[in-house]
């Protein structure tokens, strides 16, 4: 593990801030009906371009986590909210910003026997009566391997089911708090067995110490549980107690990833520096259809 922050940012990470009308619209009804955002919670490079275009993810089941992985920014603790009314409210704020496609995540609640899969169902369901042609998508976690409560959220029938695996095998453990490598490919070959209809999404982080074919290796075990998507960004670091950056990727070389992972039969893949998991998810949604 790097003991110290390599070189300042490069160029290519800067970010142009936009806080126009809707950045500030987004915000005021976020807050108005007491939800929270992935946007805001794990300081997602992309918040401004993507509240000033309207679009949004939102994460459900509180803002405290049960997991302290070491290169997420959302708080971790033991969580003192369940609302059962919050799948209601997302709806209602999915409907005010007329969305086209929505995604909903959540913080890990281990806390719970069903990991939050039936309000991650509820979620579903409420937006789809809300906006019925609008697209689901829904980035969840693990669940601790319970197959029940995946299901739960499957029968729903989101679009898209959403699981990162984040990181190669080999530094799993060390990135990532209680989660598993292998059950994370479990996960996403369990979802095509329920369900083969849904496609499934991963994404992989950059920059923590992998090397180029592990990298690979990692689109190779996706594709071998028929992962449909793959999104890659470059990680950056929350705060002193993160992880520390041990590379900055060129975009050259996301651009070569993109080429692999289609290479490797992928439907989509979102590469790039500030990519993240939801960044441009509409577009991934209709590419996936689009090429099966």
């Amino acid at each position: 593990m790097a003991t110290k922050q390599i070189e300042r940012k490069p160029e290519w990470l800067k970010i142009k801030l936009t806080t126009g009308e809707n950045f500030k619209e987004i915000k005021n009804m976020m807050r108005g009906k007491t939800l929270h955002t992935v946007c805001e919670e794990a300081k997602c490079p992309n918040i401004h371009e993507c509240w000033a275009n309207r679009t949004a993810t939102f994460m459900i089941l509180g803002s405290i986590c049960t997991r302290a992985c070491r290169f997420c920014a959302v708080n971790t603790g033991m969580p003192t909210e369940l609302d059962l009314d919050e799948p209601g409210r997302v709806a209602e704020a999915a409907e005010q910003m007329n969305l086209r496609h929505c995604v909903i995540t959540s913080v890990a609640r281990d806390d719970l026997q069903d990991g939050g899969a039936s309000i991650f169902a509820a979620s579903v369901h409420a937006v789809r009566e809300k906006l019925p042609l609008c697209s689901l998508e829904v980035l969840i976690p693990d669940f601790m391997g319970n197959e029940d409560a995946l299901r739960t959220v499957l029968e729903a029938k989101p679009n898209i089911l959403n699981h990162n695996v984040e990181t190669v095998e080999r530094l799993s453990d060390r990135v990532r708090a209680k989660a598993k490598y292998e059950r994370s490919l479990e996960l996403l070959a369990r979802s095509k067995k329920i369900d083969p209809t849904i496609r499934t999404k991963s994404s992989i982080m950059l920059g923590v110490g992998e090397e180029w074919d592990e990298i690979l290796q990692t689109m190779d075990d996706l594709r071998k549980v028929d992962c449909n998507i793959l999104t890659i960004g470059q990680y950056l670091q929350p705060s002193e107690k993160h992880l520390y950056v041990e590379k900055y990727y060129t975009p050259d070389e996301f651009a070569l990833l993109k080429v692999e992972g289609m290479k490797r039969g992928f439907s989509h893949v979102e590469s790039g520096p500030l990519v993240r998991s939801s960044y441009h998810a509409h577009d991934q949604v209709q590419s996936a259809i689009a090429n099966p």
